[in-house]
């Protein structure tokens, strides 16, 4: 859930950060994530040299190789007055459930500019994703795989708990994004990532040095890995 430390300027300062770097921040914050809380499998970014996309998980799920009953699912405009509640950004993180993800794409021209109007500044999906060029501006997709079709695609429950390409995401939680991947940022450590970030910082550039260092040799390596671990 939400508190206080989700802010827009704390999304904004994690904006600047990537999603790698996030993951290492994390491991130091919360050692259990050195193996969870991430997306495990490869996504495909639309826009790869986009920065980083910071936002609140608005869940979903998706089918697409079977048409659907009426009332037997939630209609889109329930979908789209979901993604808008709130006043942060938002991640749209769906959930593709067919037996082969990506038989119909929800995401394209469309879809896109509907959803960055409604406050989202991108999606994460194991689903497909089409119309590459013509998508919003600004919009970031990480998707399983670029399709031409949108087949029967439809919204088949929204607001519950999922899971995308081994990252499990509930309503509101805070997404960090790029073309690496994505992690969920428990709230209780926004505050304290810029520092973890820092103190990672510091620790790779011991071992960056040295290996720049024309006089480089394994000794030299060595105490630099040593000196690493002991910079807290």
């Amino acid at each position: 859930m939400t508190n206080g430390d989700v802010t827009l300027r704390a999304l904004k300062q994690l904006a600047e950060i990537d999603t790698a770097t996030i993951c290492n921040a994390l491991e130091v914050l919360r050692p259990e994530y050195r193996d969870r809380g991430y997306t495990k499998r490869p996504l495909v970014a639309a826009r790869p040299n986009f920065a980083p996309i910071v936002g609140l998980a608005r869940v979903g799920t998706i089918r697409a190789e079977s048409p659907t009953r009426a009332g037997s699912v939630p209609d889109r405009i329930a979908w789209y007055e979901y993604v808008a509640a709130g006043d942060l950004p938002t991640i749209v993180v769906i959930e593709d459930q067919d037996s082969l993800p990506g038989t119909g794409a929800f995401w394209g021209e469309v879809n896109s500019l509907v959803h960055k109007t409604l406050g989202a500044t991108g999606c994460v999906t194991n689903g497909s994703f089409r119309d590459v060029g013509a998508l919003a501006d600004g919009f970031q997709i990480l998707g399983g795989h670029v399709g031409p079709s949108h087949a029967h695609v439809h919204i088949s429950s929204l607001g519950e708990p999922i899971e995308v390409c081994g990252m499990k995401v509930e309503h509101d939680d805070l997404i960090h994004a790029d073309y690496q991947g994505a992690v969920v940022i428990p709230h209780e450590c926004v505050l304290d990532l810029p520092r973890a970030v820092e103190l990672v910082t510091r620790r790779e550039r011991v071992i960056l040095d040295v290996c720049r260092d024309t006089s480089f040799n394994f000794e030299m390596l060595r105490e630099a890995m040593a000196r690493s671990k002991e910079i807290h």
